[in-house]
C-alpha cells in the first residue's frame, strides 16, 4: 500500500493516512472506486454503508462485485473484494440507511473526513446536515454519463450541499396526464399511477381516471350535464367509468385481463370523446377494444418472448399480451400480501417494469404519440443516463486526492473539479473552480440563523401535508417537532400519537395564518429553523406552497421587474468577484409542490449529482446527451466572463431505497452554529 512505503508520500502526509479514520456513504459506481482507492493509497481505518444489494446490471461498473454477489449486500461484498487488496486493513460495513437513528451527529464526530458517493437528493441532503453539525469536512462526488462532480463541504468555509437552488422535478398537470397527453412521458408517468392505483401506494393526485373538471373541456348546459350525470350513474353500478375505488375494483374482476384493458383503453377513452371541447384544436383518441386484439394476434408468439425483446418497439397487439401476463403476475404476488402492505414500482422488477412498457404504448397509440421500446421506457421511467465505468474511475481519484490536501487542511487546494467529455477552451478535460464558493448567507441549513419563509394556502393544507408534503419532502426533515412562536403551542411533534388529532385539520383552523412564525426542530438532525407563513389563495393546479429562502422573492412581479431594470442600468460600472460573478446576493433556494400537476418519480441511482460546472471562461458544456449541444459566446480580450452553471440531475441504474427507511427521533439536542460565516460567492444558475 502506497502509505507504507517510505518517499511515496511526504512524511507528515504519510502518517495522517496511517492514522485517518474515514467514512464511505455509497457502495455503488464511485463508492467501489472510492474504496479501491482508499485501501491502495493505505487508508486503514474505513468504515462504508450503504442499504443497497447488487443487482445484475451493476456488474458492468461496479468492478468490486461478481455475479456471484447478486442479492448480497453492496456494503459487505465491498468490504471483503476490498480487504483482498490489503488484508491488513480495518473495514467495517453497514448493510443499512445512513438516514437511520443509528447514525447520528456522535456517529459522524468519530471520523476524520466522509466521502459521499450517494445516489439521492434526500440521503445527501441528510449527510451534509450531519457533517455540518458534526463539523467534519465532506467530499461530495458524482457522476452523470461522462460528465463527473468533486467537491469539498466544511462548515464555515465553503457553501453546503444545500446552500444552491436544486433542479426542480419536471412535472405535468394532472389533466394532461389524464385527459390529453402529448408526449410519451405523459403515458409513461400515467401506465406508472396505474400500476400505483392497482398494486402499489395509493395518492389522490394520481388518479389516472378521465378527470371531468378540467377546465378545458365543454361547459355543457343543463340537459347535457342531466344525461352526463344519469350515464354515469349507470356506469357506476355496472363497476365502469366512475368508481369509487380502482383497487377493488379489480379485485371483484379477478384481475380479468379483458375486463381491465377495456376499462383503461376503451371504455374511459369512449367518455373522454364526450368532453368534446378537448378535441377542437387536438387530434382524438380511438379507442381499442380487448377482443379486436385478440382475433388479430391468433398467430402471435409467446408473450414472454416478447417481453424479452426489449430494444424492439412492440405492436399493440403484442403489448396487449404482454399486458396480460404482467397482470397476472402482478396480481398473484399482490394477493399474497399480508394486510395493507403493497408493491412498489422498481424499474429492475421485471413483470412491473412489462405492465409499464406495454400500457404506455397502448396509451400512445390511442392517442396517436409515438411508441417508444422497453428499454427506452425503462429509461425514461426511472430517469436513466448511461453510467459511464471510466467516468466513475476518474471522479473516484480525484475524491482521494482531494482527501489528501483535507487531511493537510490545504484549504484553497480543494477547490471543486468537473471532468467532462470535451475540453474547454483551454484545453482542460478536468476543469477546478477558481475559487472556493463561500456559504450562502441564505441557506436554511448553514446560516448562522436558518430562517425561510413559507408562501402556503392555509386554507387547503393541512397539519399532516405540512408535516409530509413541506417539512420532510421539501426541506428534507426527518422527524420535526414544530410550535407556534410566541404561544408555544405544539403543532407536531415527533412522539408518536402526541398531535395525531390534529393531523387532519387546515392551518387556517390552528390560527396558523399570515404573519404567524413556526419554530421547527428535528433533533436527529440537530437542525433548527424558523418558518414565517405568507398566505396566498392558490388558483387550481398551482402550487400550494413554496419555500422561500429569500424575502425579496415575495415581491410583486412589477416590483421585482422595476428593480430589476433600476438594477441594469448601472450595470456595466458594477465590480465583479474574483470568480467574474457579480456582487448581488444569491435569492437562495426555492422549491414548490403543486396540487395537482404530477410529478416524474424520481429513481436517483447511484451515480449522480446534480453536475454544478464553474468555468474559468465563458462556456457551456456539451453533455453526452442528444439533448443537450455546445454553445459558447464571443470571446473578449477584457476581462474573463461571469462562470456558468449548469445543473442537472441524471440518474444511472440502480434503485437506493435508503430514502425510503423510517428514522424515529434520537435524545441529541441540536448545538448552534456559533461561527461566522464568510461572504457568500454567488453562483449563476442556468437552465
Amino acid at each position: 500500500m502506497a502509505a507504507a512505503i517510505d518517499g511515496v508520500f511526504p512524511a507528515p502526509l504519510q502518517e495522517l493516512v496511517k492514522k485517518s479514520k474515514v467514512l464511505v456513504v455509497g457502495a455503488g459506481g464511485i463508492g467501489c472506486e472510492v474504496l479501491k482507492n482508499l485501501v491502495l493509497s493505505g487508508f486503514t481505518d474505513i468504515e462504508i454503508i450503504d442499504l443497497d444489494t447488487i443487482d445484475l446490471s451493476n456488474l458492468n461498473r461496479q468492478f468490486l462485485f461478481h455475479r456471484e454477489h447478486v442479492g448480497k449486500s453492496k456494503a459487505r461484498v465491498a468490504r471483503e473484494s476490498a480487504l483482498s487488496f490489503n488484508p491488513d486493513a480495518q473495514i467495517t460495513a453497514y448493510h443499512d440507511s445512513v438516514t437511520s437513528t443509528d447514525y447520528g451527529v456522535n456517529f459522524f464526530k468519530k471520523f476524520d473526513l466522509v466521502l459521499s458517493a450517494l445516489d439521492n437528493r434526500a440521503a445527501r441532503n441528510h449527510v451534509n446536515r450531519m457533517c455540518l453539525n458534526a463539523d467534519v469536512p465532506l467530499i461530495e462526488s458524482g457522476t452523470a454519463g461522462y460528465n463527473g462532480q468533486v467537491e469539498l463541504i466544511k462548515r464555515g468555509l465553503t457553501q453546503c450541499y444545500e446552500c444552491t437552488p436544486k433542479d426542480k422535478q419536471r412535472s405535468f398537470p394532472g389533466c394532461t396526464i389524464r385527459n390529453t397527453p402529448s408526449e410519451p412521458i405523459h403515458c409513461i408517468v400515467w401506465a406508472k399511477h396505474l400500476f400505483n392505483q392497482l398494486f402499489g401506494e395509493s395518492l389522490e393526485d394520481e388518479d389516472i381516471s378521465p378527470d371531468a373538471a378540467d377546465p378545458d373541456a365543454k361547459e355543457k348546459d343543463d340537459v347535457e350535464q342531466k344525461t352526463d350525470e344519469k350515464e354515469k350513474e349507470e356506469d357506476t353500478a355496472n363497476g365502469n367509468v366512475v368508481r369509487i375505488n380502482t383497487r377493488q375494483w379489480a379485485k371483484d374482476c379477478n384481475y380479468d385481463a379483458g375486463k381491465l384493458f377495456n376499462k383503461f383503453f376503451n371504455e374511459d377513452i369512449t367518455y373522454l370523446l364526450r368532453m368534446s371541447n378537448l378535441w377542437k384544436t387536438r387530434k382524438a383518441p380511438v379507442p381499442v377494444q380487448w377482443d379486436t386484439l385478440l382475433q388479430k394476434d391468433s398467430a402471435a408468439g409467446d408473450e414472454k418472448d416478447v417481453a424479452k425483446q426489449h430494444h424492439k418497439i412492440w405492436s399493440i397487439e403484442e403489448c396487449a399480451q404482454v399486458f396480460a401476463s404482467a397482470l397476472k403476475e402482478l396480481s398473484s404476488t399482490f394477493l399474497k400480501l399480508e394486510g395493507d402492505d403493497t408493491l412498489s414500482w422498481d424499474k429492475d422488477d421485471q413483470p412491473a417494469m412489462d405492465f409499464v412498457a406495454a400500457c404506455a404504448n397502448v396509451r400512445s397509440h390511442i392517442f396517436d404519440i409515438e411508441r417508444k421500446s422497453r428499454f427506452e421506457i425503462k429509461s425514461m421511467a426511472g430517469n436513466i443516463i448511461p453510467a459511464i465505468a471510466t467516468t466513475n474511475a476518474i471522479t473516484a481519484g480525484i475524491s482521494v486526492m482531494r482527501a489528501f490536501k483535507v487531511l493537510e487542511a490545504k484549504w484553497e487546494q480543494c477547490k471543486a473539479v468537473y471532468a467532462r467529455l470535451r475540453p474547454n477552451p483551454r484545453q482542460y478535460f478536468l476543469v477546478p473552480d477558481a475559487t472556493l464558493p463561500g456559504p450562502n448567507p441564505n441557506c436554511y441549513v448553514c446560516a448562522s440563523d436558518p430562517a425561510i419563509t413559507l408562501k402556503i394556502d392555509t386554507k387547503r393544507i393541512r397539519i399532516k401535508e405540512l408535516r409530509d408534503e413541506v417539512l420532510v419532502k421539501t426541506l428534507n426533515m426527518l422527524n420535526p417537532d414544530v410550535t407556534v412562536d410566541g404561544t408555544g403551542s405544539i403543532l407536531i411533534s415527533s412522539e408518536e400519537g402526541e398531535t395525531e388529532s390534529n393531523e387532519g385539520k387546515l392551518l387556517s383552523e390552528l390560527n396558523i395564518v399570515d404573519g404567524v412564525i413556526l419554530k421547527c426542530d428535528d433533533f436527529f438532525q440537530n437542525y433548527e429553523l424558523s418558518i414565517i407563513i405568507s398566505h396566498f389563495d392558490a388558483e387550481r393546479d398551482e402550487s400550494l406552497f413554496e419555500v422561500v429562502a429569500d424575502a425579496e422573492q415575495l415581491k410583486p412581479k412589477e416590483e421585482k421587474e422595476a428593480e430589476q431594470k433600476k438594477d441594469d442600468e448601472p450595470k456595466s460600472a458594477k465590480k465583479r468577484s474574483a470568480n467574474g460573478e457579480g456582487d448581488s446576493k444569491d435569492d437562495g433556494p426555492s422549491t414548490s409542490k403543486r396540487s395537482r400537476p404530477t410529478e416524474v418519480e424520481d429513481d436517483d441511482d447511484d451515480d449522480c449529482l446534480m453536475i454544478e460546472e464553474d468555468e474559468d471562461v465563458a462556456e457551456v458544456v456539451a453533455v453526452a446527451t442528444d439533448k443537450l449541444t455546445v454553445q459558447s459566446p464571443p470571446k473578449s480580450s477584457a476581462k474573463r466572463k461571469p462562470s456558468e452553471v449548469i445543473e442537472d440531475e441524471d440518474i444511472t441504474e440502480i434503485l437506493d431505497s435508503s430514502d425510503e427507511e423510517p428514522a424515529a427521533p434520537t435524545k441529541s439536542k441540536r448545538s448552534r452554529l456559533d461561527e461566522s460565516l464568510s461572504n457568500p460567492v454567488e453562483v449563476i444558475s442556468i437552465d
